[in-house]
């Protein structure tokens, strides 16, 4: 077990879109870590992980871990309504995010998330997902929700679940280790459409530091076509 951790994140807008519609929150003090990416070609994507992380981030941890817990699918699920109503307030289809949460606990980690966005364990050189994604189908390079695709794009997957996609929200968990020398890898779709896991699994094994992971990490997205958003928090567990 452990109660000592070090972190980085980093997001940025990548080469071909506009706009950042991702969100990161990195905050060691209260061993919480978030990546939201906002639904790329839906109204507002950059609101709706803004308001993820803003919301999460105001958060306080004064009881147990799974008073903590409470708390964060509380303020999602509020962000979720609050979404929804704006999006039926301005007549559009959605304006929604995904989302992960890594939480710290000295025995083991929680990580929570709805869609896409990932969740990577390595320990000992070995990667492994932590979250499934809620997709059906194919991912490809638009983020949608349901059978309306953002852009056309043939084969592309589509999301089954969001956070302002539908009036009830589910939050997935799962524990993970908490030894000390795992690291955590939390990211959006920018990051893992442009390596395969054992692209990330090699960067993890040739570099230490969770700030130098993530500068291999970013140097690789960004050396390619860096079609989306790419954005990262690593967290790496200490003795």
């Amino acid at each position: 077990m452990t109660d000592r951790y070090v972190s980085a994140g980093l997001t940025v807008t990548g080469k071909v879109r506009r706009h950042n519609e991702d969100a990161i929150l990195v905050r060691d003090d209260l061993g919480l870590w978030v990546v939201a990416d906002g639904m790329g070609g839906h109204s507002a994507g950059d609101y709706a992980s803004a308001l993820i992380a803003q919301r999460l981030g105001a958060l306080t941890r004064n009881g147990s871990v799974f008073d903590f817990i409470e708390a964060i699918e509380d303020a999602l699920e509020q962000v979720n309504t609050d979404l929804v109503a704006m999006a039926r307030a301005r007549g559009v289809d959605i304006i929604g995010s995904t989302v992960v949460v890594l939480v710290h606990h000295h025995d083991y980690m929680l990580c929570g998330w709805v869609g896409d966005s990932r969740a990577y364990c390595i320990e000992g050189g070995v990667l492994e997902q932590v979250t499934r994604d809620h997709v059906h189908g194919t991912k490809d390079d638009v983020t949608q929700f349901g059978g309306a695709p953002a852009a056309p794009s043939p084969g592309a997957g589509v999301l089954t679940r969001a956070i302002g996609a539908e009036d009830r929200l589910f939050v997935d968990w799962q524990v993970a280790g908490g030894r000390p020398g795992m690291q955590f890898v939390l990211c959006s779709d920018g990051v893992n459409k442009e390596m395969t896991d054992a692209e990330l699994e090699a960067e993890c094994r040739q570099r230490g530091a969770p700030q130098e992971l993530l500068e291999g990490l970013f140097a690789l997205a960004l050396g390619r076509a860096a079609r989306d958003n790419v954005s990262a928090v690593v967290v790496q567990l200490q003795p």
